[in-house]
């Protein structure tokens, strides 16, 4: 066994050998990790307490406020995940978020339609007395949460025949490792200024084993098919809890960023001739740099005293 073979046996392939029936069944994939081998999202939430949860997720012991999720449909990515046959990020990030505690989720997707069909029931008499769908009861979001995938994809692949024996099917197994690799962020914005309060980054990354068709297996194309992708919607899971993770830290030791003179009153940056307070002290500075330093006079000379002309009386005898 070569060199470069020899390690890559015994960090990675060792346990495929040792699952080798499964292998022989099909494609076998690593359980997804977010950052350093972290699980993904899993389990349930009911208003404040989590069930079956990761326990690597992070969690508020207080809410913050409360939260709208907004995904962009016509962005990019958003469409590669359909091709993928993968569909919106918003229900497992939902969860994720309830299940930490630091964010009351309020709807304001699709089901927010059913909310208004159900209040127009009821102004037009047909719901029963005391349905109480009244104004003034849906509760404010007061911050939006975006997710935007950055990048999803297969990143590795190994290389190499088929030979025989225990060597051979490391090697067959080596020629099919896939690794799956994902990036995200999540943008947390303020409703009511619309400052953004928070921005995350988060990956996360699976390796899958399986002998492509044509392969050891003929051409049961057993690294195919939906399967492949199941694993890379994982990945993407793992990357955004690893995104919010990142977030809840970062939020923990919140502190607001100060403007002098106040946010949105034309900021420290001025320019020649604005009406802002930094544009005044801006111009103000510039004159002053121009104005020339005024010449000193010399001192003027003083005039020699005149000879007295009047005349002193004669002393009395």
């Amino acid at each position: 066994m070569s060199a470069v073979l020899a390690p890559l046996a015994r960090s990675v392939l060792k346990p495929a050998l040792l699952l080798s029936p499964l292998l022989l069944a099909g494609c076998l994939a690593t359980a997804p990790t977010m950052g350093e081998n972290k699980g993904t999202v899993s389990g349930a939430a009911g208003g404040a307490t989590a069930e079956n949860q990761n326990s690597q997720l992070e969690h508020c012991d207080e809410s913050l406020g409360t939260l709208s999720l907004y995904e962009d449909p016509a962005a990019p990515w958003w469409s590669a995940m359909r091709e993928r046959q993968l569909g919106s990020t918003l229900p497992v990030i939902r969860l994720m978020v309830q299940q930490s505690n630091c964010f009351v989720v309020v709807e304001r997707g699709k089901a927010f339609a059913n909310m208004e069909r159900e209040r127009a029931l009821m102004q037009s008499g047909e719901t029963r007395a005391g349905s109480n769908f009244g104004q003034g009861q849906i509760v404010a979001a007061d911050y939006t949460l975006t997710p935007e995938v950055q990048f999803s994809g297969k990143t590795g692949g190994g290389g190499g025949g088929i030979g025989t024996g225990a060597l051979g099917l490391i090697t067959a197994v080596a020629a099919s490792v896939n690794q799956n690799e994902a990036s995200t962020t999540l943008l947390l914005v303020d409703n009511r200024s619309g400052v953004q309060i928070s921005a995350a980054e988060g990956t996360a990354k699976n390796f899958d084993f399986g002998v492509l068709g044509g392969g050891l297996f003929g051409n049961t194309a057993v690294g195919g098919g939906a399967y492949a992708k199941t694993p890379a919607g994982k990945v993407v899971t793992a990357a955004f809890a690893d995104s919010f993770n990142q977030m809840v830290k970062a939020l923990r030791n919140y502190k607001a960023q100060q403007v002098k003179g106040g946010l949105g009153t034309g900021g420290r940056l001025g320019v020649s001739g604005g009406s802002t307070a930094a544009s005044k002290e801006a111009d103000a500075a510039a004159t002053s740099t121009a104005k020339p330093a005024s010449a000193t006079k010399p001192a003027a000379k003083k005039a020699a005293p005149k000879p007295s002309t009047t005349t002193t009386p004669p002393a009395s005898k």
